[in-house]
């Protein structure tokens, strides 16, 4: 074990923050050009691409067409995605399946074609899946594997960042702790790339992983980065439910391939709802939903699989079907109990196109962006592709950047101290039910108000100076949960994945992206059409 207060110094040319898809990515395409470290707070293959179930959604079939991914994804976001990146990631993206497919990547077929599926907003089958709904573990070992085949990618597991190094607008590395030695480690570099991904784990139910806290966000925050649009969270329709038990995902597929949801009586509701049914828009989906529980005081609907072929729905769904076996739930002829959970960032760190913030050096992709692709609403099966897209457009910016000679800045030592780590889970708890009752799928002005002063309440019992890890984290959770409060007060409309019951209609004056910076006021700015 480390002295406490020693300080290990390593250089690189690239440092990757996270390891999920776009960390991965990123970290294999820098490494063409230089040495890299890949810097994770768990393991390697601990992330939220590795539990997605969906798919990636690509154009192959000769049916499809560019235009058609583009069209679907700017009706999702509700009028607040910037049409240049989406172009990117439709057309690149294209390219980028091509190419990991060309590395020995492997997606399902049926009869020598790939098996493409369908899943909510998509107007054309373009899903490509891996081992059914295993795709996001398929995709990430298959970029892990590459990665560890790279000798000048370092992996450092078990280390958390717990500050940017910015020196006069410039990012020039990172302060990190070594939970295995207990040392405080700094990272210099000539660009550091956040993939740190979500934030779904400040809600009491959510499909994330317990990592997905938002450090990134809080992180780039406070080093001067933009954010951008970080009220829209996107809650996904159907999550088993089952009391005392993690919200596990049922894949949007699942509904792509023909389930209904019913409700208490046993009766559709979707089909007077949207014109596609249970396949419209996530956000429209759940919000139909979260009506539904209100209207019967009830804590879940159904999902009904039990008029499709049981055969196939096996095949195709075969980690869905024999993990809810564990719950003595057989998805071909019982009713699944279903309800929304927090599962996706939509807005983040506000970047060009090429993944670059406002700070020199300093980018971001995956989940923590927001590059302008999802706008209010992610569409469907667009996160996996973002990530090969933005990923790589980040690492090959990241290594034109020159490296500064930069003195050591004063570093404030971070240590563990074991007794605050259950205060830290019961300040989490505590936040993470204030989060869903009062900042949810509704939300209101005066729900927002009282979560904002709830928060407040809980930051000024920090202390001034915080060099403990768990205090870090409470402070980085009340500041992120802050900023989203902030944001959906500001924003009096409903959007996408932000709907307030005071403002239940789209104001076109707000179809505008919402910055929020550290020390700065708010701002509007014009979407990029």
């Amino acid at each position: 074990m480390a002295h406490p207060h020693s300080i290990e110094i390593k250089e690189f040319d690239i440092l990757v923050v996270g390891s999920g898809l776009a960390g991965l990515t990123a970290a294999f395409h820098a490494s063409k050009y230089g040495s890299v470290a890949i810097i994770t707070k768990s393991q390697l293959d601990i992330s939220n691409s590795y539990y997605a179930q969906g798919g990636i959604a690509v154009v192959t079939d000769k049916g499809d067409s560019f235009e058609s991914h583009i069209q679907d994804t700017l009706v999702a976001g509700r009028g607040l995605c910037d049409l240049d990146a989406v172009k990117i990631l439709v057309s690149e993206g294209q390219e980028c399946v091509q190419q990991i497919i060309e590395m020995g990547m492997q997606f399902d077929q049926e009869n020598g074609k790939y098996f493409l599926g369908l899943e909510g907003g998509h107007s054309k089958r373009r899903i490509l899946h891996a081992g059914g709904d295993a795709t996001g573990k398929g995709l990430t070992c298959f970029m892990l594997k590459k990665v560890q085949e790279q000798s000048n990618i370092i992996p450092f597991e078990y280390t958390t960042v717990v500050e940017l190094l910015v020196e006069n607008q410039k990012c020039t590395g990172v302060q990190a702790f070594d939970f295995v030695s207990g040392a405080n480690v700094i990272f210099r570099s000539k660009a550091t790339i956040i993939a740190t991904g979500g934030l779904s784990r400040i809600y009491d139910r959510s499909t994330n992983p317990h990592t997905a806290t938002g450090d990134g966000i809080a992180l780039a925050y406070h080093a001067g980065a933009k954010l951008a649009d970080i009220e829209f969270i996107q809650f996904h329709p159907s999550a088993l439910y089952i009391p005392g038990e993690d919200a596990f995902l049922i894949s949007e597929a699942v509904r792509g391939e023909g389930a209904w949801l019913l409700n208490q009586e046993g009766e559709r509701f979707m089909q007077q709802i949207h014109p596609l049914a249970e396949l419209a828009p996530r956000d429209v989906v759940a919000f139909a939903i979260h009506n539904q529980l209100q209207m019967h005081q009830a804590d879940y609907v159904y999902l009904s699989l039990k008029h499709l072929n049981a055969e196939l729905i096996k095949k195709r769904f075969s980690t869905i079907y024999h993990t809810l076996l564990n719950y003595n739930i057989d998805i071909t002829t019982d009713l699944l109990p279903i309800s929304p959970a927090a599962h996706y960032m939509v807005g983040g760190i506000q970047t060009d196109l090429h993944g670059e913030t406002n700070i020199k050096g300093l980018f971001a992709c995956g989940e923590v962006a927001s590059t302008g692709v999802m706008g209010a609403n992610r569409l469907a099966s667009n996160s996996l592709l973002e990530c090969l897209v933005f990923g790589k457009r980040a690492a090959e910016k990241a290594t034109q950047e020159e490296s500064i000679s930069a003195a050591l800045p004063e570093i404030n030592l971070i240590r563990v101290d074991a007794e605050n780590e259950n205060h830290f889970l019961e300040i989490k708890n505590r936040i993470a039910s204030l989060m869903s009752k009062k900042a949810g799928i509704v939300r209101s002005g005066e729900k927002l108000s009282e979560a904002i002063e709830e928060l407040n309440f809980i930051k000024m019992q920090l202390p001034e100076k915080i060099d403990e890890y768990n205090l870090l984290k409470i402070k980085h959770i009340t500041d992120i949960c802050t900023l989203i409060c902030e944001s959906a007060l500001i924003r009096t409309e409903s959007r996408g994945g932000h709907i307030r019951e005071d403002y239940q209609d789209e104001d076109t004056s707000l179809c505008m992206h919402l910055i929020q910076q550290k020390d700065q006021h708010f701002k509007f700015q014009e979407i990029r059409n």
